[in-house]
């Protein structure tokens, strides 16, 4: 069932959702590494609808992204 009280990741930017359920560390931590199956994982997490080119877009342009 879900709990009505909690905000919904939908409405949510990535990074508002990775710091929502408190993964924000580890997703900048794995994007500083370049450690694309981590950054998969944590994105899957908080329903990204395509983690596969978020990621991708990310590490194809890291600094852009302040990595």
């Amino acid at each position: 069932m879900e709990d009505h009280d909690e905000p919904s990741l939908a409405g949510m930017t990535v990074n508002e959702r990775l710091f929502h359920v408190g993964i924000l560390d580890q997703w900048d931590a794995a994007a500083k590494r370049r450690d694309r199956q981590q950054m998969i994982a944590l994105l899957e997490q908080v329903e990204v609808a395509d983690p596969h080119f978020t990621v991708d877009t990310v590490l194809a342009n890291p600094q852009a992204y302040g990595f």
